[in-house]
């Protein structure tokens, strides 16, 4: 695919959003962005890949890429397109649907792959949900993201964010308020890391077995990207949300070079 080398106009919505997103991280914690896109890769369609741990994830992402100057389309539930006004706001920003589960979950594909022939910039969570692993380190991904990249030729970038579980509790709105209240009071370290593009120019599409080998690659990249953010929390979270379920089925197997 043909990739454009002229970036996607955000609209006016999307950029107020953002500036928003910012001063609201700013008041519930303290924001440190690291990393950025390669030079040679500023301007140009890329997929964005994130680690997802928390309902806060999106805010802060939105934040961390606004540091950046980039203005990702965001592939987002198909739910939260149809609350009323935030869908709306959602539609007129751009950002792009999936609904999970359904047979027109492989629209949001088609969709996605249309922006990033555009000049987008997407934001996508691999994993495909909030992560239930007991660490919260990245699961096993779904194939979509790695589908999306190798259909295309966009760059992979992954994206690692370790905090945001301080600030709103998995099961949100249920417990949003003791959540923020907890998190003006203590405002923890929110830390956002762009890391280096992944190596997927040696794989053949539609090739047996290659989305789950990207896919592996992206998350293995993911958990690399992360592993400096928690330094000293390398096994389990110091803050542990009492609302998020355990769940080990999905647990990501680091590849080595004899896999």
């Amino acid at each position: 695919m043909d990739l454009a080398h002229s970036p996607w106009q955000a609209p006016l919505i999307w950029r107020a959003a953002q500036a928003l997103a910012r001063g609201t991280v700013a008041l519930l914690a303290r924001l440190e962005v690291t990393g950025d896109l390669p030079a040679s890769l500023r301007d140009r369609p890329l997929i964005l890949a994130a680690n997802h741990i928390s309902p806060f994830d999106p805010i802060v992402l939105t934040a961390a890429c606004r540091q950046r100057r980039i203005a990702p389309r965001i592939m987002a539930t198909g739910g939260l397109f149809r609350v009323p006004v935030i869908g709306a706001a959602m539609r007129a920003a751009g950002h792009i649907r999936v609904d999970r589960g359904t047979s027109a979950v492989h629209r949001a594909l088609d969709d996605a792959a249309a922006a990033v022939a555009a000049g987008a910039v997407i934001l996508v969570y691999p994993e495909g949900r909030i992560g239930l692993d007991p660490g919260l380190w990245p699961e096993r991904g779904k194939t979509g993201t790695a589908r999306l990249a190798l259909a295309c030729g966009a760059p992979v970038i992954p994206v690692a964010q370790w905090g945001s579980h301080e600030v709103l509790p998995y099961q949100a709105p249920k417990g949003l308020l003791g959540g923020v209240a907890r998190a003006l009071l203590r405002r923890p370290t929110i830390r956002v890391h762009f890391g280096e593009p992944v190596p997927l120019a040696d794989l053949t599409p539609g090739r047996p077995g290659v989305a789950r080998l990207a896919t592996d690659r992206i998350i293995d990249a993911l958990t690399d990207t992360l592993a400096p953010l928690r330094p000293d929390e390398p096994d389990r979270p110091r803050h542990v949300d009492p609302g998020r379920p355990v769940d080990t089925s999905r647990s990501h197997r680091r590849r080595t070079a004899a896999d």
